[in-house]
């Protein structure tokens, strides 16, 4: 049996790799064009040129191009080569992304029609994956589907009666899923090498809330060959190995990492990766794969990830257990326990229990730390607890199935780390340090503030739930009545400022803070 495992465990991994190069992203396709024009810098955002779309056969417009280049005495402009050879993405609609209406819930139903995008068609040259549902886009440079944005964005459709494009969307993961082998960060080629937090057993989980436990069984295989993907690997590992997002620990433990299964700099963030591998000195291959896993998590970048707490040149991302990851996973075991129960097969279902229930006791091990009364993520190099204070560690209190009273205790302990570290005029903060990354302080950005409201409520901490919820909604209306935007981040410590740091400027839409914000809206009441 054990064999067979194995057996079963490499083909997998072989076939989703396979998968994924067949994949040709625009390094690949455009080459020596590709890096010319993302180090040149002609367009302010790494993101355009990306997104761009050829008039004509690729393999054409990147000869003509080596044939100009060869020729020093043709005068030649790159930026108007690529204009002249390739659409532009296209620009929001601006119409939809001003207030046209006082009341928010409103705006953003009316929103959710600009934010729509219609199953795609295969374009030759683009880096766009085609979807055959209708989906939902975030807004402004964020033009195509981002999974883990998608489940918040979600609990804003269910709020206003969207439930077909709920569905849609989940399908569309699980196309993807059987297509490509797993969720990838977004439906870009570029982003092939990596996938986001697994909220994919969250969104069928709120589907099932609608349409019931059926809805588990229907999606059943792509929960699993998710599964399967995160887990890759785990069957080989001896004691202090990891093998791509999976680590076997001392004990015998296996919890998962952040990963990307690439070597290059990201697509969309060329430039920067190159230079900040450049001047942190480092290997630059292992410099990409700390990056790449950044952006695999979410929360890209913050000093979570910086082994000095300060720079991003000390990034170290695939050597940490996250917590918020491993939190998911265990809710991704207890979906497919679900499903197997669904259908009649309760011995499988209970397989895959204790599968989350040994997960849990895990996390319980290496990420609570007990000094501060709070999950962190566990550095599986150094042996040790970190001691960074973040909404990742109200990820368990979202999920656990364990004991009630138990939870409730650790809930009360962690809140009051919460209001200590991280509670603000606007919410609560990414982390407690300013380091100018965008997932740090003053920053708040929506899906955070829902874990941890979520956590604390679930864990009889409501009154501070409450608040959180009340800070955030005012916030986000303040600003809407200002400015008639909701946007994808706000200014948590000094709610008149925005909020900033990134490799790119503050985006408005926004798929995330929309979904958020209806919820919480449905559940506590407007803030007076």
């Amino acid at each position: 049996m054990k064999k067979t495992t194995l057996i079963l465990t490499t083909i997998f991994s072989f076939v989703s790799l396979v998968a994924q190069t067949k994949v040709q992203t625009p390094d690949q396709v455009y080459g020596e064009l590709f890096k010319d024009v993302q180090m040149s810098r002609i367009f302010p955002d790494g993101k355009t040129f990306v997104d761009c779309v050829p008039k004509r056969d690729p393999k054409d417009i990147v000869k003509d191009y080596l044939a100009i280049k060869k020729h020093p005495a043709i005068k030649f402009s790159l930026e108007l080569f690529v204009k002249e050879n390739f659409d532009m993405p296209p620009a929001p609609p601006a119409v939809n992304y001003v207030q046209q209406e006082k009341d928010v819930i409103m705006h953003i139903k009316n929103l959710w029609g600009a934010l729509r995008r219609e199953p795609d068609k295969k374009i030759e040259g683009s880096s766009l994956l085609p979807l055959p549902h209708p989906y939902i886009v975030p807004g402004g440079r964020f033009r195509e589907i981002y999974y883990w944005d998608s489940y918040f964005t979600m609990l804003g459709l269910k709020e206003s009666g969207e439930m077909e494009m709920i569905e849609n969307m989940i399908k569309n993961f699980a196309y993807l899923i059987e297509t490509y082998g797993h969720i990838p960060n977004g439906n870009r080629s570029y982003y092939i090498g990596r996938s986001q937090p697994p909220f994919f057993a969250a969104m069928v989980q709120l589907l099932a809330t609608i349409k019931g436990d059926n809805v588990y069984v229907n999606f059943l295989p792509a929960l699993e060959k998710e599964y399967r993907f995160w887990m890759d690997g785990a069957s080989k590992l001896k004691v202090g190995q990891a093998f791509r997002r999976v680590v076997k620990l001392k004990d015998g433990s296996i919890l998962n990492r952040y990963w990307d299964d690439s070597n290059v700099p990201r697509q969309e963030s060329w430039r920067e990766d190159f230079e900040t591998a450049k001047k942190s000195g480092r290997n630059t291959i292992e410099m990409y794969k700390h990056l790449r896993a950044g952006a695999e998590s979410g929360i890209d970048f913050s000093n979570r990830w910086f082994a000095d707490g300060k720079n991003i040149t000390s990034i170290q991302t695939t050597n940490y257990i996250a917590v918020d990851l491993n939190a998911l996973l265990t809710n991704l075991e207890y979906a497919i326990s679900k499903g197997y129960q669904a259908g009649g097969k309760d011995s499988v279902a209970n397989d895959y229990r204790k599968k989350a229930e040994r997960r849990r006791v895990a996390i319980d091990k290496y990420c609570w730390n007990s000094k501060l009364n709070y999950y962190c993520d566990f550095n599986f190099k150094t042996q040790r607890i970190l001691g960074e204070v973040t909404p990742a560690g109200m990820y368990p209190f979202c999920f656990f199935e364990s004991k009630p009273d138990y939870l409730s205790l650790q809930a009360k302990k962690a809140s009051e780390e919460i209001k200590a570290k991280l509670l603000q005029p606007g919410g609560v903060t990414t982390t407690a340090k300013n380091t100018n990354q965008q997932w740090d302080s003053p920053n708040g950005w929506a899906p955070l503030q829902w874990m941890t409201i979520w956590g604390l409520d679930r864990c009889g901490q409501k009154e501070l739930a409450k608040e959180i919820a009340m800070r955030w909604m005012k916030l986000n209306m303040d600003v809407y009545a200002r400015t008639g935007k909701l946007m994808e981040k706000y200014n948590v410590v000094d709610t008149h400022l925005e909020a900033g740091g990134g490799e790119y400027p503050g985006q408005d839409g926004f798929g995330w803070t929309n979904g958020v914000l209806m919820a919480l809206i449905a559940k506590y009441g407007k803030p007076e």
